[in-house]
């Protein structure tokens, strides 16, 4: 197992964290390069790293002079999600891994060419994910392993709820955030995503969408900061998503998978309960007693620590590794998080059309042209 030589794309707030994670895997992981449009910024984080490492990574302003220089093995784009598919595509096409932060990216006819890049790179034996470090959590894995494995009898439906808090300094602390072109969405794409990815994982590949947004407690976004949603699976399970940022002062992730046999709760990423039917069961329920998550000890809330956010993405980390090393598909491929965001986009393509839609018509490009906003709300006058 050789040692990766890796740039980071992006050195705001998660590119630090993706730094953070590369410097803690400095058995299989170099960091020789930066790249940031803002050089103060990018020198900034160099200089943090040469602190704790004793080595400064080259900076640069692009990924085509990151790539002109000598594409690094290990490309990671922690950019606004606006421009994640153009950098990713460029690290691909120079021959690199490449990792790349959440969403995929906020527009489905950039991310199918992603796709096409990626399938390609893969012939060439190069391995491309894209963050849901959730899906590596100990109580998620829990979880999707008992509904693979049929302990939850049939699926029957599921509940997500994100529900957090983003102040109005928070939107007006860059030019990007809170706008179509480069957020891509609001509560849900953004804050969102990562619960839409897990339902998705533990429910199946979903059908259709009928939803509504509104912005209620910021202004000067151009987004949703609530989004409601109602969810139908191919199985024929049916879920409830819910996000928001206008939450003050925000409550803990929380999402519940109910099941014929069993039901699962996910509560701010450790297993709050779990009940599999044994033998003949009760006739009229549990009601929420007979919990038995504390015999998963490695999903209970004593071992899950939610301070470490950097934990989450060292384990998706470890698995692109081994996709690398074992030439296979990650856990997160492209596919997955294009299906994802295909989700997130129907939610907006429904409450802006006023009517259920069809995730396979928007994963097709019906819906590519339509120009989205949230709809008014009229309040009546107190």
């Amino acid at each position: 197992m050789s040692t990766l030589s890796t740039a980071i794309i992006g050195c705001g707030v998660i590119g630090r964290t993706h730094v953070d994670a590369v410097l803690q895997l400095a058995d299989r992981l170099t960091l020789t390069a930066l790249v940031d449009v803002s050089r103060d910024r990018a020198d900034a984080l160099a200089a943090v790293v040469e602190e704790r490492t004793g080595s400064r990574p080259a900076v640069f302003s692009t990924v085509q002079d990151l790539v002109a220089a000598g594409a690094p093995q290990l490309v990671v784009v922690a950019t606004p999600s606006g421009l994640h598919v153009e950098q990713a595509v460029a690290a691909l096409e120079a021959g690199a891994h490449v990792l790349i932060e959440k969403p995929l990216d906020v527009d489905l006819v950039r991310a199918r060419r992603l796709a096409a890049a990626a399938d390609a790179a893969a012939a060439r034996g190069q391995v491309c994910s894209v963050i849901s470090q959730h899906r590596f959590d100990p109580s998620s894995r829990i979880v999707h392993e008992a509904i693979a494995a049929g302990s939850f009898g049939r699926v029957t439906s599921g509940v997500a709820t994100v529900p957090w808090w983003r102040s109005q300094a928070y939107y007006d602390s860059g030019d990007w955030r809170g706008t179509w072109a480069l957020d891509g969405g609001g509560a849900l794409m953004n804050q969102g995503v990562h619960t839409v990815d897990l339902l998705l994982w533990f429910l199946g590949r979903p059908v259709s969408v009928s939803a509504e947004i509104a912005l209620l407690a910021h202004e000067g976004v151009e987004v949703e900061d609530t989004a409601v949603a109602t969810v139908t699976f191919d199985s024929g399970a049916l879920a409830v998503l819910h996000a928001t940022t206008a939450a003050y002062p925000g409550l803990g992730v929380r999402l519940q998978v109910m099941g014929s046999e069993g039901s699962a709760v996910i509560s701010r990423d450790a297993l709050e309960y779990i009940h599999i039917k044994e033998g003949d069961g009760a006739d009229m329920g549990l009601q929420g007693s007979g919990n038995q998550a504390d015999r998963y000890a490695a999903g209970s809330a004593s071992e899950v620590d939610a301070t470490q956010f950097v934990d989450g993405h060292i384990r998706q980390y470890d698995d692109l590794l081994a996709a690398i090393d074992e030439h296979r598909e990650p856990l997160l491929t492209v596919d997955a998080a294009l299906l994802a965001l295909a989700a997130v986009r129907a939610v907006y393509v429904s409450a802006v059309l006023g009517r259920k839609v069809l995730i396979d018509d928007v994963i097709a490009g019906e819906y590519d042209d339509l120009v989205l906003e949230v709809p008014s709300i009229e309040v009546p006058a107190v």
